[in-house]
């Protein structure tokens, strides 16, 4: 690069740019970057949509090393990034959408702890060096390769925090149950991975309750807006319980699967509520198999509870959090990666 061109203001300048200063990825850092995996820097991870981009090894670890991330973070982003291209994440419909989802990143496991990724006290960041740069790692390659820039492929109509990055674990040392992973069948020792489409996390606060289904009818509330698409499509949505409302569920013999099929039954609004505002539409009824002027049918904010991604993370403090999620075109995605 020219001695004259200022790195920061020349990568600020690229339309591509999230607005944050970059790390200028020199040679010498790129080999650096790639010391964080024994993968070949020339293999092919995929092609990023709606643009088409190819990426490999290296493509990606250039975006992590742009983002910030140190090499040992390398094998999380390539983890992550195999899993939001697959057919099924649907990361090419999110990339055009008017919607301001992102793909939330979950992982579970020791490399998660050794790497130093968080999940206490606010895990959502700012302020955590892991968190941070991986899930912008991921949003720099899709604005990059992908195409996915405001104004352009994105139509976005506010887009979202969670655009810059969206990556956490659990706080395992808090919660009263068995990792998302575990709960899903992978070892306790199994590096995992979660991705799915959610919208900004909503913050259900109660320091009222003692027991847990007054708690459980506030949070299914929660996740049962109106205007949220979850109400009218088969799609995920994640619950971020903090650890004080996770200990009060646990307290009372409530495992991690009743929690999660309690809210399923509890998160329900009667279809003349949702009528009188938010995206009702008759025709989306019917598509669910519901009469529309069936006023009294229960509307479920999630249809399947295999799509509520029950978590346990945060700090103290009688809060959880609800990411009410897209359509359902995008299915959430898990799966080991190699460290």
């Amino acid at each position: 690069m020219n001695a004259a061109v200022d790195p920061f203001e020349f990568f600020l300048e690229k339309v591509w740019s999230d607005g944050f200063p970059v790390v200028t990825p020199t040679e010498e850092r790129v080999q650096w970057m790639l010391t964080g995996t024994r993968r070949s820097p020339e293999e092919m991870i995929g092609r990023v949509p709606p643009a088409l981009e190819p990426v490999t090894v290296r493509t990606a670890a250039i975006h992590a090393l742009m983002a910030g991330c140190k090499p040992e973070y390398l094998p999380v982003v390539l983890g992550a990034l195999e899993l939001i291209l697959r057919d099924e994440f649907n990361m090419g419909g999110v990339q055009c959408t008017m919607h301001g989802v992102a793909p939330l990143m979950i992982v579970n496991g020791p490399y998660a702890e050794k790497i130093g990724l968080h999940g206490g006290n606010g895990c959502f960041g700012p302020g955590f060096r892991a968190n941070a740069t991986i899930g912008r790692a991921i949003r720099l390659m899709l604005t990059n390769l992908g195409g996915g820039i405001p104004g352009m492929a994105s139509a976005s109509v506010f887009a979202s925090p969670i655009r810059y990055t969206a990556c956490l674990t659990e706080h395992m040392a808090k919660s009263p149950w068995e990792s998302l992973s575990v709960s899903r069948g992978y070892s306790p020792t199994d590096n995992v991975i979660t991705c799915a489409m959610v919208d900004s996390p909503r913050l259900h606060f109660d320091d009222v309750s003692t027991e847990p289904e007054r708690l459980l009818i506030g949070i299914g509330d929660a996740m049962t807006a109106s205007g949220s698409w979850n109400m009218w499509f088969n799609s995920d949505v994640v619950a971020v319980m903090g650890p004080q409302h996770a200990k009060l569920c646990a307290d009372a013999g409530m495992s991690r699967s009743d929690v999660q099929h309690r809210l399923c039954e509890l998160a329900v609004r009667k279809q003349g509520n949702l009528k009188r505002g938010g995206n009702w539409r008759p025709e989306r009824a019917i598509a669910m198999g519901v009469d529309p002027d069936d006023d009294e049918f229960p509307i479920a904010a999630v249809k399947d509870p295999n799509r509520l991604h029950l978590v346990v993370a945060g700090g103290l403090g009688p809060i959880t959090a609800v990411c009410h999620g897209w359509n359902d075109s995008s299915h959430s995605v898990h799966g080991k990666y190699e460290v």
